[in-house]
């Protein structure tokens, strides 16, 4: 995996917020394609937890303890992908809430936007520099339904998500022609901490009885990967996953964006407010 060793390395490929749900998703999906990894999360023991199950492939699997939402967890992250052959990144760290903004912790919310957007920003410039030189690679950004609407009682969570979407649709074109993929991914509501989390907090506050999960359904993070992985090879710039997220880009296109996003706030409000989930 070092560059110098006497062994050639194989290609590697960064993937943060790696510990659970689609990080750990695409980093085993990635590990049965032959890439060597960097796996970046909070959680250490999960992490290496991933790691362990990626290494049965064959591959070798480096962790990074490291908080993204931090400006020294970024450059961690930036000076370990500089040891590797790095070939692909996929930006999956981030998290979200639910609730009116007036009820939300102002910290936290400011730390969503560090997480979900400045360490995409921080990285995608980082390593794009080494792609376009080398005339391949590629970067999949993690987005979301979520970015297709303006969404009261998820209004931090949808903006980011839709910063994203618009930041990785102008790279894709920056690059058209130079070798350089790059992919937004926008699940729907998907089996992973975050939605479980927003279950369990939607009947603490009174909400739907959980009993009842999520009534839309729940999409399967290894069913997202390699529908992503699918898309990214036939040259797509932006994938949704999941009959939630293709009707809500289809509504955001023809239905008037205010009508649609008061009902899914009533509906965002009626679940409950709280997650405190990374996703």
């Amino acid at each position: 995996m070092t560059p110098g060793g006497d062994t050639p390395s194989r290609p590697a490929a960064l993937v943060t917020g790696a510990s659970a749900g689609l990080g750990a998703a695409y980093a085993e999906a990635l590990a049965r394609r032959g890439f060597d990894l960097l796996l970046v999360a909070r959680r250490a023991e999960r992490l290496d937890a991933v790691a362990d199950r990626c290494r049965t492939h064959g591959v070798q699997a480096a962790t990074l303890v490291a908080d993204l939402a931090t400006v020294s967890g970024r450059a961690a992250c930036r000076a370990a992908t500089d040891t590797v052959d790095l070939r692909m990144a996929v930006l999956n760290a981030g998290f979200g809430s639910t609730g009116p903004m007036h009820r939300q912790d102002r910290e936290r919310e400011v730390r969503m936007v560090d997480l979900n957007c400045a360490a995409v920003v921080d990285l995608a410039a980082h390593v794009l520099p080494r792609f376009a030189a080398r005339g391949s690679g590629d970067l999949v950004i993690l987005s979301s339904a979520a970015a297709f609407l303006p969404l009261p009682a998820m209004a931090t969570y949808a903006a980011t998500r839709a910063f994203t979407l618009h930041l990785a649709r102008a790279l894709a074109v920056e690059h058209t022609g130079g070798g350089v993929r790059v992919l937004a991914v926008c699940p729907g509501p998907t089996r992973t901490e975050f939605s479980e989390v927003i279950t369990r907090e939607r009947a603490r506050g009174g909400g739907e009885d959980t009993r009842r999960g999520w009534p839309l359904g729940l999409d399967d993070p290894d069913a997202v990967v390699e529908r992503s992985l699918a898309a990214l090879e036939r040259g797509r710039v932006v994938v949704t996953t999941g009959w939630v997220a293709r009707t809500t880009r289809i509504a955001a296109s023809f239905v008037p964006y205010g009508l649609v996003a008061t009902a899914i706030g009533l509906w965002n409000r009626r679940r409950g407010a709280g997650s405190r989930s990374p996703i």
